[in-house]
């Protein structure tokens, strides 16, 4: 299984620190992950950036980046401070 590892304000909006789902694809896990935290965790996933197996994703197409089933997915919100 995949895990997703919230860090901040998605963190917080998922109740939970990370947790495992099955996937292919990361725009899979995040579905997952909208599915099961609801509206207000989408809102801040929208935001976030993601950083797979400790690659920055960036303007990657979701739905054609691979993960594995043993791939860490860190989501990222945007953080504040200096």
């Amino acid at each position: 299984m995949t895990v997703l590892r919230y860090w901040a304000a998605a963190k917080e909006a998922a109740g939970v620190a990370e947790e495992e789902v099955a996937a292919t694809t990361l725009a899979d896990a995040l579905a997952a992950a909208r599915g099961a935290h609801g509206e207000r965790f989408s809102t801040v996933l929208a935001r976030c950036s993601f950083v797979v197996d400790g690659d920055p994703v960036g303007g990657r197409d979701h739905s054609r980046l691979a993960v594995r089933p043993d791939s860490l997915v860190d989501v990222l919100p945007p953080f504040a401070g200096g």
